[in-house]
């Protein structure tokens, strides 16, 4: 009796052992192919090497560090929701909820980036130029500036925009 109860036990462990490996490699291989995921990062990696490029043209000089930091010529996380919306609105429909999510979530982000997070950039810079200022007697000690370029102009919004809706477009017609 212990003998079939054990081997029953055992044939069990491994049927769940080969469904969870079975489904981590389904997860794994879903999200290397899911649509909507490449047409945001790609987007978001496009913006970011726009960046660099307008960068170049713009001091003559390669700064790779701009790859890295927030702000500038196109909005690169504008460009990723823009996209992740278009390629949700393509794949699922203008008339889902995952679109209207994806669009909503867009908007907020938007228009964070051009509002709230511009205008404490602002603020940032402000505040950085009082503090240098200051006389000697009245410094600031242990002072580190603040990060300035947090927002975006909303141009710079746009075109991060314009720039996800494209490559969404692109992708997703391509496929």
């Amino acid at each position: 009796m212990d003998e079939a109860l054990t081997g029953a036990l055992s044939e069990t462990n491994s049927s769940i052992v080969d469904t969870i490996a079975s489904s981590s490699s389904h997860h794994a291989a879903s999200a290397a192919s899911n649509l909507v995921l490449a047409c945001a990062l790609l987007a978001f990696f496009a913006a970011q090497l726009l960046k660099l490029i307008f960068s170049w043209l713009k001091e003559k000089r390669f700064d790779s560090r701009r790859f890295l930091v927030s702000g500038g010529m196109p909005s690169s996380i504008c460009a990723t929701v823009a996209a992740l919306a278009t390629a949700v609105g393509v794949q699922e429909g203008a008339r889902t909820s995952a679109f209207a999510l994806a669009l909503i979530f867009a908007s907020i982000v938007m228009y964070d980036a051009s509002g709230i997070r511009f205008h404490a950039g602002r603020q940032a810079a402000l505040l950085n130029q009082i503090v240098i200022e200051l006389p000697p007697e009245h410094s600031v000690p242990n002072f580190r500036p603040l990060r300035e370029p947090l927002g975006h102009t909303p141009l710079e919004v746009f075109v991060g925009a314009i720039l996800g809706c494209l490559v969404s477009y692109l992708m997703t017609n391509s496929i």
